[in-house]
């Protein structure tokens, strides 16, 4: 079966930080979502030189099936890499930049998903009962939490993201994770400014919701500013349906 999509995005500064560090790109196979690290050098620049790398992987006519999607994706977030790398070696000032990097690459009905960080993929299926559907966290969030084995023994374990693209080439291999898709998928990419500060159920009814992917984003953002709007946000809304519609 083939399917179609249709996506909406929207980011916003949020109500505290004077600059927006997310950055997103949403093509006809390929949508994304880097939120450059706060706290950090330039995590404005670094998002927007990851999101600028992954755009010419959007290539939706030469895909040809899973193989494909994975070896395109993996080159994307490698590219998003090295983007970073060139642009401090041409300005040392912005080492120690970075930025995390959700992506999904789809064609057929096959899509690929993959994250360094803690941005987030989400699947919510069941095109007929949407309103009982389960929302599903597709990524994990690349936090030493996670990646310590028995971390809930460790003393002092930092509660920060341990993986993210910076320019260097130790540990900045994304997950791959595939799926797919149904007609009736709802599928949200975010940065952790509406994961971090809305409650999953807040976001699961939402996706929910009958109305069009433009008003699902839009009402995601109000979400993520009445929790205080602390942080940028960004989402992607990705309504998978039948090609035959």
């Amino acid at each position: 079966m083939t399917v179609i999509v249709e996506a909406a995005a929207r980011t916003h500064v949020g109500l505290v930080r004077r600059r927006n560090e997310d950055a997103f790109y949403a093509g006809q196979s390929l949508f994304a979502v880097a939120d450059g690290l706060g706290g950090r050098v330039a995590g404005d620049i670094a998002s927007a030189a990851a999101i600028e790398a992954v755009r010419p992987h959007d290539q939706q006519n030469r895909l040809t099936g899973p193989t494909d999607l994975f070896a395109v994706l993996g080159q994307a977030v490698y590219d998003a890499n090295q983007a970073l790398r060139r642009t401090i070696e041409a300005d040392p000032g912005l080492e120690g930049m970075g930025t995390t990097l959700v992506a999904m690459l789809w064609s057929g009905s096959t899509a690929v998903m993959a994250n360094v960080g803690d941005s987030r993929a989400y699947l919510l299926r069941g095109a007929d009962a949407r309103e009982t559907a389960e929302l599903v966290q597709i990524t994990e969030d690349h936090t030493y939490g996670n990646l310590v084995a028995d971390a809930g023994s460790v003393p002092n374990l930092p509660g920060r993201i341990a993986r993210f693209l910076d320019g260097r080439t130790d540990g900045r291999s994304p997950d791959l994770t595939v799926r797919e898709l149904r007609s009736g998928d709802r599928i949200l990419l975010c940065s952790d400014g509406l994961s971090s500060f809305v409650p999953h159920e807040l976001i699961q009814d939402a996706l929910r919701s009958s109305t069009s992917p433009d008003e699902v984003a839009d009402y995601l953002i109000k979400l993520a500013i009445d929790q205080g709007g602390h942080d940028n946000v960004t989402v992607i809304v990705i309504d998978v349906r039948n090609g035959l519609d």
